[in-house]
């Protein structure tokens, strides 16, 4: 049964199905339009489609809001959205805006929004959730909530001024940073800013990761030196290395500087290589190990939280040292091996025999097609020494291969231009770009 009242920031990222039971796409907003002397009107939901498009969903078309799911009729038209004006986001445009209280005058920041069922299908915003300014001057918690009708306050904020970055990001919390890349880039680009510089330097690096690169050029150049280069910290040293391609030299070389010596060593290296070859699409961050090493520490190794799947399908077994560039490359444990064997198997023992390393100095397309032709997720890389540098994972080879827009092009459409990224080697001590695969 269809709930009669519904606070808005609940209903970010639940399910959208047809009256079949098909899921159709996740919920983003609710679009409402400003009436005089009444309550917003509610006109219809943004969903995320497959293939990460938004659209439309009009109110009259959704029969069912409760339980975390949001039924519709099955009706949708698949036309990428475009806000008209007049029509205002909850999420994106109201959470946090400052509204006074008529009864007192006193001030209270939106912290959510309720949308109530006047009518069948008909929809409009009810009670709003606000938070009223601290009243202790202690340091710790927050101010006091209160539930206010529509007609109890008065918006405070100027015309097309935005609401905090903290409540939009608050609402947006549980979304994958794929999903909240696609989020901040339906922003304007000042509120993309705003809403950047308040992430914590983790999740924006998560986020600059998923995209484009303009974008990510655009915030990175907005946060001072200092900032700039945690995120960079906290970025995989190959997407960090991408990054700092596209910016000016001094400013690339600036941000090494800052960076912690590990990192920066790492993103250094990345730099040497053209784009062009394993070198340039490796990460430095794969799993290492010895051969001593037996399966219980392989797959505890594999099973840590903040590793990237591609990086958790296998393990490499080289000699010491056992930070790239590593001891002698001796082979990779696949993590489904060692599900076949006991804990206590020496890793040494279940090197995959067929699967030869390829040079860092290999072009993109001979990696490609060797991923391909073995159905591999990641290729080991070497140099000349046959010392372990790296991996190459799917995930690098498709972003290398995908057109540079293609987070933001019509998924119906064919993906034809191909990227071609050309990164810039920093200078190095002595004012010169060092020679091709040094470091």
């Amino acid at each position: 049964m269809s709930a009669t009242r519904v606070f808005v920031a609940r209903l970010a990222g639940c399910s959208v199905f047809d009256p079949a039971g098909d899921r159709i796409g996740k919920c983003r907003d609710v679009l409402v339009v400003y009436r005089r002397d009444a309550p917003p009107h509610v006109v219809g939901l943004i969903v995320e489609v497959p293939g990460k498009r938004r659209v439309f969903v009009s109110i009259g078309r959704v029969t069912s809001i409760g339980s975390g799911q949001i039924i519709t009729n099955g009706v949708i038209t698949l036309r990428r959205f475009q806000q008209r004006g007049g029509e205002t986001r909850v999420i994106a445009e109201m959470l946090g805006r400052r509204v006074s209280l008529r009864s007192d005058e006193s001030s209270a920041t939106v912290e959510d929004v309720a949308i109530d069922e006047i009518a069948e299908g008909d929809w409009q915003v009810g009670q709003l959730f606000l938070r009223k300014p601290k009243t202790s001057p202690s340091p710790f918690g927050k101010g006091p909530t209160i539930f206010a009708a529509w007609s109890d306050v008065r918006e405070q904020n100027e015309p097309g001024e935005a609401q905090s970055a903290e409540h939009l990001i608050a609402a947006y919390s549980d979304l994958l940073p794929a999903d909240l890349a696609n989020t901040l880039l339906d922003l304007t680009q000042e509120r993309r800013l705003e809403v950047a510089e308040d992430l914590p330097d983790d999740r924006l690096a998560d986020v600059l990761e998923e995209m484009p690169e303009d974008e990510q050029v655009e915030i990175l150049n907005q946060l001072e030196d200092e900032r700039a280069a945690g995120v960079l910290d906290q970025m995989q040293p190959d997407d960090a290395a991408d990054l700092i391609a596209q910016l000016s030299d001094e400013r690339g070389e600036a941000l090494l500087e800052l960076m912690e010596p590990d990192e920066a060593d790492d993103v250094r290296m990345l730099l040497s290589y053209d784009a062009d070859t394993a070198g340039g699409l490796m990460t430095t961050e794969p799993v290492i190990v010895s051969a001593d090493a037996t399966v219980a520490e392989g797959l505890a190794l594999i099973r840590r939280h903040e590793l990237a799947p591609a990086l958790g399908a296998a393990v490499c077994v080289v000699l010491p040292p056992y930070e790239p560039p590593t001891g002698r490359f001796l082979g990779m444990v696949h993590f489904q091996r060692m599900l076949r064997y006991p804990p206590n198997e020496r890793l040494g023992t279940l090197l995959d025999q067929q699967l030869e390393p390829v040079r860092a100095d290999a072009t993109a397309l001979e990696v490609t097609r060797i991923m391909a032709t073995y159905n591999l997720v990641s290729v080991p890389v070497v140099d000349a020494a046959h010392r372990l540098v790296g991996v190459v994972t799917i995930d690098d080879v498709l972003d290398h291969v995908l057109p540079d827009d293609w987070r933001s092009q019509d998924p119906d459409q064919p993906l034809t231009r191909l990227r071609s990224r050309a990164r810039r080697v920093p200078l190095n001590s002595a004012g010169r770009r060092p020679p091709h695969g040094t470091r």
